[in-house]
C-alpha cells in the first residue's frame, strides 16, 4: 500500500488529516479508522459511508442547500459531487490531499486548504455544510462558526451536523488505523464534539439564528442563518463564483477540478 506523509500548511503546521492512515483509508474506501484520545478512548469515522455515493440522508440535507455551496471538510467529495450532478455551484475544501485528489476525480470541484485559510468567495456563499462530524475542526467551535459567518453572505445558511448525544467536549487527537493503533499518525491535533443543545448556545451569542433542527437515522443536523446584515457599509455581495482553472496536481493554493 503507498504512502503519504504529513502534508504542511503555509503557517508551517501539519495538516494531521493528511497522514497515512486516512489518506490510505481513503484509497481502499474503508475502515477501520478512528480518533483517539489520550486516554484511549476512540471515536470511530465512517469511512465507509463517506465514500460511497450520497445516501438518503445527505440527499435530504442538499435539498435544503441554497445558491453556491461550500462544503467544509468534504473528504472523498460525496456531497460537492452530488451537487455537480444537480448542476448546482458548489466547492469543497479539505486539509488532506488525498481527499481533494479523491473529489476531482470523481468530477467535483475542491480546494486543498484550511477552512481558516484565505477562501475564494469569502462573504459570498449562500450555503456551508459542515457535516461528518466537521463541527469538530479546530477544536474551539466559537472560532469556527466567527470563521463561517466570515465566509457567508449576510442571511447564509449553515447546516451542521451535531453529536446524537448532549455533549460539548475540545479535546487533542490523533489519528489511528484500527483499535490497536496500528499506523497510528504522530501529531495531536485539536477536536471538538458537540451535540445540538451546546452548538445553538455557542450560535446564538455569535449573532446566528436557528433555522431548524431534525434527525435522520442515527444522525442529527441543525440549520442556522447568519446575520442578515453585514457589519460593514458595504453593498451586498453577490453570488460566489467558483474558478473552473485547471491544475495537473493539488496544490494549497489551486482549486482542483476532474479532468
Amino acid at each position: 500500500m503507498s504512502t503519504a506523509h504529513e502534508a504542511t500548511a503555509r503557517d508551517g503546521t501539519k495538516r494531521p488529516w493528511s497522514a497515512d492512515p486516512y489518506a490510505d483509508a481513503l484509497r481502499t474506501g474503508r475502515g477501520p479508522l478512528f480518533l483517539r484520545r489520550s486516554d484511549g478512548w476512540l471515536l470511530p469515522l465512517d469511512v465507509e459511508r463517506w465514500c460511497a455515493r450520497a445516501d438518503a440522508v445527505d440527499l435530504a440535507v442538499l435539498d435544503r442547500c441554497e445558491g453556491a455551496v461550500l462544503d467544509v471538510g468534504c473528504g472523498p467529495g460525496r456531497l460537492v459531487v452530488e451537487l455537480a450532478a444537480r448542476g448546482r455551484s458548489a466547492l469543497g475544501i479539505d486539509v488532506s490531499e488525498a481527499a481533494v485528489a479523491h473529489t476531482a476525480a470523481l468530477g467535483g470541484r475542491a480546494l486543498w486548504r484550511s477552512v481558516f485559510e484565505p477562501l475564494p468567495g469569502e462573504g459570498r456563499w449562500n450555503t456551508a455544510l459542515l457535516l461528518d462530524g466537521n463541527l469538530g475542526i479546530g477544536g474551539d467551535p466559537r472560532a469556527l462558526l466567527r470563521r463561517l459567518a466570515e465566509l457567508l453572505r449576510p442571511g447564509g445558511l449553515l447546516i451542521a451536523e451535531t453529536a446524537p448525544a448532549d455533549v460539548d467536549e475540545r479535546v487533542e487527537v490523533r489519528l489511528v488505523y484500527g483499535p490497536d493503533a496500528r499506523g497510528s499518525a504522530d501529531a495531536l491535533f485539536p477536536w471538538a464534539r458537540l451535540g445540538t443543545p451546546a452548538l445553538l448556545r455557542y450560535a446564538g451569542p455569535l449573532g446566528w439564528s436557528a433555522d431548524d433542527q431534525w434527525s435522520a437515522g442515527d444522525r442529527c443536523f441543525v440549520a442556522l442563518r447568519s446575520r442578515s446584515t453585514s457589519s460593514s457599509a458595504e453593498p451586498p455581495k453577490s453570488t460566489a463564483v467558483i474558478s473552473s482553472q485547471r491544475v495537473k496536481k493539488p496544490s494549497a493554493d489551486s482549486p482542483v477540478t476532474g479532468s
